[in-house]
């Protein structure tokens, strides 16, 4: 049943009242008749900092208190994501607090699996013994059996680290559905752990790379705070050339749309570089200072080793010598022979790497006009200023005002490689973390997977359930889809064993996660299905034995770094009122749940671990065998980092107070040593390494071939699907929703109610469909010749390329009421597995479909 807004604010404005009336009287009897106004006690008013549960950066929030209930909530003045501001979700979210269809008490269920359940109500005690003797019974036998599926963690010391840590659970993430090939692929180039965004402060020419920016947030944040900082800089002058097959929401705020064909992206970042190269815009400095650009290759791919040293070419003793000595003088370019072995720097590999990549070729692959491409690569170089720096806070810095804005773009087939281009390209201009350059990460440190994704021991099956070191995703970002596929063909795989015991927290696969069919199926393999979630979701609903309540907004969690790239904080999420209902704070029920299957007490239990992961000193350390309450280790926490007042101090303001970050630590350049001393990989060694020990094991070539130590156009695997799937799917978010949690909202869901697949109105008119026309939408494997479809309305938009068609996520829901009868989720359409996932095991949201009316 739908809920429309005129009978929402009826139902509201009565509820409302009715929460007044009843604040301002006494429990269990009202004020005796006769009683004047001036004599009734009013009910006390406060205001309540915590932060945003229902957005990805955890915005600040003043919640207003009455009576003991939050009527209100409004931006927090003095966090700096937000500044006071709060966006319609984030203030809807009331709504999500007081939802009538929230999980009210643990759930017990007492049907199969694998059709709509029927519950009945159990006591917490009940409850938790129960889910606390599976997981016990999962480890005595094997730690392997026991999984955790990772929702949203708005408290990873708690969720990912300590619980996981102590429990032996596999961890399964959803970064490869959300951004994680970027990850991958900038902690790997250049040591920081994010996607892609520009230094807004100083940026004069960005690079709108797939950005939804009036749909989406960017890199790391939800919203607020990229559209702020970009609406600066543009007030400043900044130029903004988008690249996207869809204009998306920048279309007043781009100066030039590209509508690159989907999953293309590599090709055009290989041209750019070509351009650069040919036109000499190349920062030196930097490449031989910071960069392996100047180590010697073999002709076998692999460095020039001396006593396991990587060379250079000395040009002042005209001879190789280790790149780390003092007082030497290596050449980027050129070819040498050393003791009769034929060399040439890393650079010289690139420049003849990328020779054909010209904008001519480029155009081709990416349906986009030669002249166009060139023009974007020399204005990059143009307004990079290569060689100019400037001067803050008295620190000389490199000036590079030459920035890239990319995030979930970096999930297509391709999208590792494509992103190493990207970030090669910026490595070029020497814009890595310079003044208005390139930025990667909020966090101000390198991250370990630099070293570790070079240092991969690529092992001999048995594999773990999501393939950890495997000759087919030596780097791996831990894709639950294709965990579904390892299950349903563990031999396939090298995997010798099936998981028995799951724990969802906050996450619905069955809906969120492509390949939605293998999900289902994987799911029937679990003995016991553990979800934490303050709703019943699609996936509880089928696959679910045990729902534990989990509260919303009234709860504790965090610690919450807060950061916008200039200034740094510190932040908690603090309960405004007690949970509702018998739901309780998702830390309250790890706590119990450890308890219960015998690991929450001594030494490697819960609390030694979390005592670890918040790094609580004496006095403040949690006793290993008192079971502790979750206020009282915040409380710790917060006097552990030097905050004397405690908890109190957030409890009143909500947030510390937000300090610039000083020049010399925000800018990595800066850094004693620039860099913190690594090496920026223009040359991915360890990718080549990889490939040749992935062939000697024997995997297929589909698994390998995109390993190579320089990014290397191939064909997308979507290609290969038969010339009647003659259109590009891509998805895309809309403001009005982040995930399931706002979907749930009346107010929101009525401002997008149904789903819809956006086509351009002349390819839609070619093929007889009208604006609203019901019509199918078909996808195809290219690889098993799998085919899927799903039934939606078509809705014209100009603003996308002719061969390219989007559905939204967001959809597809059928348990909740208020979402009912929304339409399809595009997950259901696309596929996982071989030539739909890149080489880091991400997913890739792209694929071949035809649409019909009949």
């Amino acid at each position: 049943m739908g809920l429309k807004r005129r009978d929402f604010v009826k139902i509201s404005l009565a509820l409302g009242a009715f929460t007044a009336l009843g604040s301002m009287l006494p429990l269990g009897a009202g004020y005796p008749l006769g009683t004047r106004a001036e004599e009734a006690e009013l009910p006390l008013e406060e205001w309540i900092p915590t932060t945003c549960w229902i957005g990805k950066q955890d915005c600040g929030i003043l919640a207003r208190r009455v009576g003991g209930r939050i009527v209100k909530l409004e931006g927090n003045p003095a966090h700096p994501l937000n500044r006071g501001t709060l966006c319609p979700k984030g203030q809807a979210q009331i709504i999500s607090l007081y939802d009538p269809y929230r999980v009210k008490a643990p759930l017990k269920r007492v049907n199969e699996k694998g059709v709509p359940g029927k519950w009945v109500e159990i006591s917490w005690e009940e409850a938790l013994s129960l889910a606390g003797e599976k997981i016990k019974e999962a480890r005595a036998k094997d730690k392997r059996l026991l999984v955790w599926q990772k929702g949203r963690s708005k408290a990873k010391k708690f969720y990912d680290a300590a619980f996981v840590k102590t429990s032996g659970a596999t961890k399964l993430h959803h970064g490869a559905f959300c951004s994680d090939a970027g990850y991958r692929a900038a902690e790997y180039t250049v040591g920081f752990h994010g996607v892609l965004h520009p230094d807004f402060r100083h940026c004069r020419y960005l690079l709108s790379w797939g950005w939804n920016l009036t749909n989406a947030g960017g890199n790391k944040f939800c919203w607020i705070t990229w559209p702020q900082q970009f609406l600066d800089a543009r007030e400043r002058g900044m130029k903004v050339v988008t690249v996207d097959p869809r204009l998306r929401g920048m279309g007043p705020h781009t100066d030039e749309w590209l509508p690159i064909k989907p999953n293309t992206d590599l090709a055009f970042f290989l041209a750019v570089a070509h351009v650069l190269i040919s036109k000499g815009y190349v920062d030196e400095e930097y490449l031989v200072r910071h960069t392996n650009a100047p180590f010697l290759v073999k002709d076998d791919g692999y460095f020039l080793r001396v006593d396991g040293k990587e060379q250079v070419w000395d040009t002042a003793t005209n001879s190789p010598k280790p790149h780390d000595v003092e007082g030497i003088k290596p050449a980027l370019e050129g070819e040498f022979t050393v003791q009769g072995v034929k060399v040439k720097t890393a650079f010289q590999a690139f420049k003849e790497h990328v020779a054909d990549y010209t904008p001519e070729w480029a155009a081709e692959v990416c349906d986009l006009p030669a002249e166009r491409i060139r023009r974007v690569a020399e204005e990059l170089g143009e307004n990079a200023m290569i060689g100019s720096t400037v001067v803050l806070e008295g620190v000389e810095i490199p000036y590079r005002p030459v920035g890239i804005m990319a995030y979930h773009v970096t999930q297509q087939e391709l999208g590792f490689q494509a992103i190493r281009a990207a970030i090669m390209v910026f490595m070029l201009l020497g814009a890595i973390e310079a003044v208005g350059g390139l930025r990667v990460d909020l966090g101000r440190k390198l991250h370990k997977n630099f070293k570790k994704l070079d240092e991969i021991e690529i092992k001999d099956p048995p594999y773990n359930i999501y393939l950890k070191d495997s000759k087919f995703f030596p780097i791996n970002s831990n894709n639950s889809s294709l965990v579904a596929r390892v299950m349903l063909n563990p031999e396939k795989y090298g995997v010798d064993y099936t998981p028995e015991v799951l724990i969802i927290h906050m996450a619905n696969p069955v809906l969120s996660f492509p390949d939605q069919e293998a999900i289902i199926e994987s799911y029937k393999k679990f003995k016991f299905i553990i979800v934490i979630d303050p709703w019943l979701s699609e996936t509880a609903d089928l696959f679910a034995d045990l729902v534990l309540p989990a509260a919303t907004l009234e709860k504790y969690e965090g610690p919450k770094s807060v950061n916008d790239q200039y200034v740094e904080a510190k932040a908690l999420r603090l309960p405004p009122m007690p949970p509702l209902f018998q739901s309780r704070g998702d830390i309250d029920i790890y706590i119990d749940l450890c308890e219960k299957a015998g690991i929450l007490y001594g030494e490697g239990g819960y609390i030694d671990h979390l005592n670890k992961e918040l790094k609580l000193k004496e006095p403040y350390m949690l006793d290993l065998n008192t079971k502790p309450d979750v206020r009282d280790i915040f409380d710790r926490w917060a006097k552990s980092t030097g905050i004397s007042e405690g908890l109190g101090y957030f409890e009143k303001h909500g947030v510390t107070e937000a300090k610039p970050i000083p020049a010399n630590k925000l800018y990595a350049p800066a850094w004693d040593p620039p860099y913190g001393g690594i090496k920026h990989r223009l040359y991915g060694e360890s990718l080549k390494r990889y490939q040749d020990v992935m062939k000697e094991k024997g995997a297929p070539e589909i698994f390998w071939r995109d390993y190579t130590p320089l990014p290397t156009w191939r064909n997308p695997t979507m290609e290969q699907s038969p010339s009647e799937y003659d259109l590009y799917l891509i998805s895309s978010k809309k403001i009005e929703f982040k995930q399931s949690r706002s979907t749930f909202i009346p107010p929101l869901n009525e401002l997008a109610p149904r789903q819809s697949l956006e086509i351009n109105p002349a390819t839609a008119m070619a093929k007889g469909i009208r604006d609203g026309d019901e019509l199918w939408v078909e996808s195809q494997n290219a690889v098993t010749g799998e085919t899927k479809k799903l039934r939606v309305k078509a809705r014209y938009l100009e603003g996308i390329r002719p061969d390219t068609v989007s559905l939204f996520h967001h959809y597809g829901f059928w348990v909740h009421p208020w979402t009912k009868g929304s339409g399809p989720t595009p997950n259901s359409i696309f596929y996982t597995g071989e030539g739909y996932v890149a080489n880091t095991a991400d997913q890739a949201f792209h694929v071949k479909v035809k649409v019909y009316k009949e």
